[in-house]
């Protein structure tokens, strides 16, 4: 009987297919799979087809009905696996066959794809111009160096012409999957040994031949971060039927190497850009942690509750219902500091959120009479009080303010502590405190306590970089220190609120335990390639806040439509071409809740919501918590969207007042240092908001644009 595989390939174009196509080809892979090789040769309901003039003389095709073909690739060599590589019309699908080829990667051993016709087409042209060149970008690397990274001759002649990195961009599409990787990690100056190591020893299986072997079949075992196979008879409809959803839980070798390491000494630290599964690995963590010892309780935790319940949605989709959820608590750091100093003193003060503290500052500024503005006092009590734990006026007189623009002497540093202490006690007098103050007296009372019954075991946080060191402090007390203490998953450039921290400074150190995922597997090239517009130009603290980090090396394997800037004279007009761009995403056939709409201000949002019922289509907002089955455009401020993915995203209202938005932006006269890393944040929220989006994205205004946006790209 024939073996089933699915190429990624496969997966994003059935994603985006109607509902009677993915019927057809649910039907059409079943049948498939009922046949011999010989029937399946011989049958004519699937019109098992070869391709006329195709480059790979393995390409077939088979009926799904009268306008859609998918696309096989089928084994010479005596096996029986046939790769599902494609689903498009009729026309399309042998044009798209014809072009391609499939050969083993001769360092990965991975089976990889390129589009021959072309890179034969484009190589005299640009050989001719290379000549002429002052300077070619591959040229201090040997071609035995690029041979022995997996870069064949075919590829290797390519390579000779390549000018510049815009240029071996453009050839992406072109090239094939490892090959590509490995040339724009050399482009981005990596050395040869640093791609070697992360890349070549990363995907190549430990069990492949020392030789290349041209097998359909093991260069399809070897190739799991793109390819499905499957496995058992009942397992195909198992994975054609799953949601989207179920593919984020879904691992590759780099990525599983760092989620089932057996046990890391200490605590560890997985960082990537947006779409690189580190939320994932997270999921991926705890399933070992407790596959370890039956009775291991473990934390897991992030920084926002819709984090924590997409968390807690996609964990128990990872783990099923072998009662394992039991022994993990899935939950916002906030939210467990308050359960701790619940259980550990009796009673917690109401925590009030950031308007209401900004008002008690107002006020003592006023009593006070001082010379800075209560948004100054506020940013001083988080950034040095609370972040190293300042408990007198003759600590915060030794204190140390690296990271503050303003110099403070002792006179000055008396009057912001007499502000500090007003601000207490107006707080106790109303019986409240702030958030990271229960976070602070929950770090006091679990440094000591019974950890077996307030405690864990293992301790796994994700989306980290926007912690603070109060909210650090409660997770190092959560946990004894050891082997496998904390898992850390982050991103520093999507850093969207204002914490600062030095891990090592709150006794979590990392060294020789840091992994980076450099591959997205969300977004498009070209998306990408948009959002990190947002950022060109910023310095971005790295997770633990001892360097920089840098997106240098990032690169998606999709491709897709370049996303749509536009301005506006009016807001109404701006909401009008809004409506039509999503009906057109309906009309294309996503689903309404594949779509999201983003907006700095709820105001808009409303507006938004009004005209999108008006036109007769469903909308829900994100802040009602909807289910996955809920029908509706979703609707979100920017801020809520992180963490979630969807097929098509708008972000609209990105006008100069918007983002930046001035009440968020402490004046340049007020602290320089603070001013920037404001709009190092600001910048940040935007770059978040558009790459929550996997294949089309919309960006809008109307009057004066954000200055944040990348027109010109």
């Amino acid at each position: 009987m024939p073996q089933l595989a699915f190429a990624n390939s496969f997966w994003h174009s059935f994603d985006v297919l109607e509902k009677p196509v993915k019927a057809g080809v649910r039907k059409a892979m079943e049948k498939f799979q009922q046949l011999t090789i010989a029937e399946l040769r011989a049958d004519k309901g699937l019109h098992l087809e070869s391709v006329h003039n195709a480059r790979d003389p393995r390409m077939r095709t088979i009926r799904i009905n009268d306008f859609w073909r998918g696309v096989v690739l089928a084994p010479d060599d005596g096996s029986d696996t046939f790769l599902l590589l494609n689903v498009v019309p009729h026309d399309d699908a042998y044009t798209w066959a014809a072009k391609r080829l499939y050969t083993v990667n001769t360092a990965t051993r991975a089976l990889e794809v390129r589009n021959v016709t072309a890179i034969e087409q484009l190589t005299p042209a640009l050989e001719k111009a290379a000549a002429a060149a002052p300077s070619l970008l591959f040229a201090r690397h040997s071609d035995t160096v690029l041979r022995d990274l997996g870069i064949d001759d075919q590829v290797l002649r390519a390579v000779r012409t390549i000018v510049d990195k815009p240029q071996l961009e453009a050839f992406g599409t072109l090239l094939p999957e490892d090959q590509f990787e490995v040339l724009q990690y050399l482009a981005e100056g990596f050395s040869p040994d640093e791609v070697y190591r992360d890349l070549v020893v990363e995907r190549r299986p430990a069990d492949a031949p020392e030789e290349p072997n041209e097998s359909l079949a093991m260069a399809i075992a070897n190739t799991a971060s793109r390819i499905t196979l499957v496995t058992r008879p009942d397992e195909l409809a198992e994975i054609l039927d799953k949601p989207f959803a179920a593919w984020r839980v879904f691992l590759h070798p780099s990525q599983r190497r760092v989620a089932y390491r057996v046990s890391y000494k200490g605590p560890a630290q997985v960082t990537g850009g947006p779409g690189t599964g580190k939320t994932v690995v997270a999921l991926h963590r705890v399933k070992h942690l407790l596959s370890r010892t039956p009775d291991s309780r473990v934390l897991l935790t992030t920084y926002t509750n819709a984090l924590a319940a997409t968390l807690r949605e996609h964990l128990a989709l990872l783990l099923g219902d072998d009662g394992q959820l039991a022994r993990v608590e899935v939950t916002t750091v906030n939210a467990f500091a308050s359960r701790s100093v619940r259980a550990l003193a009796g009673r917690v003060a109401a925590p009030i959120g950031d308007a209401d503290e900004r008002q008690v500052w107002r006020r003592v500024c006023r009593r006070l009479d001082l010379p800075w503005p209560e948004q100054f006092l506020a940013q001083e009590f988080r950034h040095v009080v609370l972040a190293q734990d300042v408990r007198s006026r003759d600590d915060y007189r030794a204190a140390s303010r690296r990271g503050r623009g303003t110099a403070l002497g002792t006179r000055q540093r008396d009057q912001v502590w007499d502000a500090v202490e007003m601000f207490l006690a107006e707080l106790s007098a109303a019986g409240n405190l702030t958030h990271l103050q229960v976070c602070a007296r929950a770090a006091q009372l679990l440094d000591g306590a019974d950890l077996s019954v307030h405690g864990f075991d293992h301790v796994v946080v994700d989306e980290a970089q926007d912690l603070h060191p109060a909210q650090w402090r409660v997770l190092r007390a959560a946990v004894a220190p050891g082997p496998d203490d904390l898992f850390i998953t982050g991103d520093p450039h999507q850093r969207i609120y204002d914490s600062r921290v030095s891990l090592s400074a709150l006794g979590i150190s990392v060294a020789g335990r840091s992994s980076r995922l450099r591959i997205n597997y969300r977004n498009t090239e070209e998306i990408l390639s948009w959002a990190a517009g947002v950022l060109v130009g910023s310095r971005v603290d790295d997770l633990g806040g001892e360097g920089e980090d840098s997106l240098a090396g990032y690169r998606s394997l999709l491709h897709g439509t370049r996303p749509h800037a536009q301005g506006h004279d009016t807001q109404q007009a701006e909401v009008a071409a809004l409506v039509t761009r999503v009906g057109k995403w309906l009309d294309q056939g996503v689903q309404p809740g594949e779509i999201a709409i983003c907006a700095r201000f709820n105001l808009l949002l409303n507006t938004v919501y009004d005209e999108l019922t008006a036109a007769g289509i469903p909308a829900v907002r994100v802040r009602d918590q909807p289910g996955a089955d809920a029908d509706g455009v979703r609707l979100a401020t920017l801020h809520a969207m992180k963490g979630l993915e969807f097929r098509c995203v708008a972000v609209v209202g990105v006008t100069a007042k918007a983002v930046p938005f001035t009440k968020e932006v402490t004046p340049s006269e007020v602290d320089q240092v603070q001013y920037d890393s404001d709009l190092l944040r600001e910048r940040c929220l935007l770059f978040v908001a558009a790459t929550r989006a996997r294949e089309a994205l919309h960006v809008s205004w109307s009057g004066s644009p954000s200055p944040f946006l990348p027109l010109a790209q």
